[in-house]
């Protein structure tokens, strides 16, 4: 299809999207974080694994939990979605902690908190509740923008949300009274993905992780006619395998891929997975987003 024919075809569903949005309400009542399957995968033919990073083994005490951090997507900066192992005992707060620390494993993401945590969550309740840790979170600190407070207010409702598996809105305190979080307002909600979420976001392999034979990539996206480009790169960025996966959807929100790769003929080493989103404007416009993770052939 020429450069025309995709843009014309683009805009035609565009129109349709649109249409179907304006009768379909703000967002879903569920929260769409399946937590992955953890622990090694064989893959469909039985040939081959992927085994998870070292901080990702599950354990008795533990439970895996969507946790997001912000990352630069030629839309500016959105969200990512990292699923990590945290203790069963209180998972929203720590989920939380490794949010406002910026602790993520994909050297890519980083998180748009001026340092410490919240002082408490209470994941539960309805509204979800979450306790500043002093005043000084209740207006936007020194360097941050507009843009980043109401990201940085996503970055905790989309994590909140994804422990609690539901839409929930979340209410911000301090001492027990309502307060604001970085002057936004006392009581939040979820914007929709399409809007603050990364186009692209790899759930598996994970960033260290080790592969072989044949594995299964997964992830979601929202990319042009579903089509989810992704390529291997070796050390140099040369592209050493490529393919794509199909997604469930596109347009209004993000939806799940998978696909199987096969690096049965790759020497054992260091590589670079990439996922994109296709780009129909044949390199004319931003360019796609993409989100990309290390991995070791065996």
């Amino acid at each position: 299809m020429s450069t025309r024919s995709r843009l014309v075809a683009l805009l035609s569903a565009a129109v349709v999207g649109l249409g179907a949005l304006a009768g379909c309400g703000s967002d879903d009542t569920k929260a769409e974080d399946p937590t992955p399957a953890s622990g090694s995968t064989k893959d469909a033919g039985g040939t081959g694994t992927t085994e998870p990073s070292e901080s990702s083994e599950p354990s008795a005490e533990t439970v895996a939990v969507p946790v997001y951090f912000v990352g630069d997507t030629p839309q500016g900066p959105r969200l990512y979605r990292e699923f990590r192992q945290v203790p069963a005992a209180d998972p929203a707060a720590e989920a939380l902690a490794l949010m406002t620390s910026g602790d993520a494993l994909d050297p890519d993401y980083r998180t748009l908190y001026p340092g410490g945590s919240f002082a408490g969550v209470q994941i539960d309740a309805d509204p979800i509740v979450v306790s500043l840790p002093d005043e000084s979170w209740t207006t936007m600190p020194d360097g941050m923008s507009e843009d980043d407070a109401r990201l940085a207010a996503q970055q905790l409702v989309y994590t909140l949300q994804g422990v609690a598996q539901a839409r929930s809105s979340v209410e911000i305190q301090l001492d027990g009274a309502p307060a604001d979080l970085f002057g936004l307002g006392g009581e939040l909600s979820n914007e929709p993905e399409i809007d603050v979420r990364a186009l692209v976001n790899v759930t598996t392999p994970e960033q260290g992780g080790v592969v072989s034979g044949t594995f299964a990539a997964s992830g979601v996206s929202s990319s042009f006619e579903a089509t989810t480009p992704w390529e291997i790169q070796a050390a140099g960025g040369k592209v050493v395998k490529k393919g794509f996966a199909t997604a469930e959807g596109w347009m209004d929100k993000l939806y799940p891929w998978e696909t199987e790769v096969d690096v049965s003929d790759l020497a054992p080493g260091d590589y670079t997975f990439v996922a994109m989103t296709d780009d129909p404007s044949g390199g004319e416009g931003k360019g796609p987003t993409q989100d990309s993770k290390t991995i070791t052939v065996q």
